[in-house]
């Protein structure tokens, strides 16, 4: 099995501990946060990992090679030229998902999760969707909007009024908040018209007129991104005590 792990980032956020290295090697609990991320998709069997490499991309490559690629087989998605955000990062990668048919994991370097990511893989693939993206209820500033079939219908910025409707709807549909994991069929790339720099978000919105893009609410479960000084604390105060269990 595939998953690809989004690693480029600025870690703006983060600063001033992203001075000088990338947010993927942002230590939590006396591990690299892009560590915790690797352990965890191994605990639910995937053996092919993608990783895209920005800022301080060379602190990464080093790092998989001193780990000797945990013993799996980790591929590198150079961005070093230039940062290519969510969907041209995806896009950038595809030459790693060319010859697959299977549906591959897609997960920002700055999760902490329980989920049961071999359910959510079942429910993906049960769905026949093009992509799965898990969902919350949780406060932001950005929702994703579904319809009664949790099938994506739409984007709101609460802070600016800003709306975008791909499918019509009937009924209000529900706001969630993304999780930054999602799992994507390799079907995906030939419909992939966007160049450069671009966000999934708008490729899924556009996709999200003529195809079955899905939330999948995990409301059940620990979930925390540890982007910023604060959330990284809890985070390793978490990943310390074991009161969460991270790995499977």
């Amino acid at each position: 099995m595939k998953a690809m792990i989004y690693a480029a980032g600025l870690g703006t956020r983060l600063r001033p501990l992203t001075n000088d290295k990338p947010k993927a090697m942002v230590e939590a609990a006396g591990k690299p946060l892009l560590e915790w991320a690797i352990l965890r998709l191994i605990s639910f069997g995937y053996t092919q990992i993608i990783i895209n490499v920005h800022h301080f991309g060379q602190s990464i490559v080093d790092f998989i090679t001193q780990k000797e690629s945990f013993g799996i087989e980790i591929m590198i998605s150079d961005e070093r030229d230039q940062l290519l955000d969510t969907g041209g990062g995806l896009k950038n990668a595809s030459v790693y998902f060319q010859d697959d048919r299977a549906p591959f994991l897609l997960t920002n370097v700055d999760i902490l999760t329980d989920m049961d990511l071999w359910d959510f893989r079942k429910i993906h693939e049960k769905s026949n969707a093009l992509a799965t993206l898990a969902v919350r209820n949780r406060t932001t500033s950005r929702y994703l909007l579904f319809d009664q079939k949790n099938q994506l219908c739409g984007w709101k910025n609460v802070r600016t009024n800003e709306l975008k409707i791909s499918k019509p709807t009937t009924e209000n549909p529900n706001p969630l908040a993304f999780s930054g994991i999602q799992m994507v069929d390799p079907s995906i790339f030939p419909l992939i018209s966007e160049e450069g720099v671009f966000s999934t978000i708008p490729l899924y919105l556009r996709l999200a007129q003529n195809h079955t893009i899905i939330g999948h609410n995990h409301d059940q479960d620990f979930w925390l991104d540890v982007g910023k000084p604060e959330q990284l604390a809890e985070g390793d105060f978490i990943l310390r005590q074991g009161v969460k269990k991270i790995l499977h």
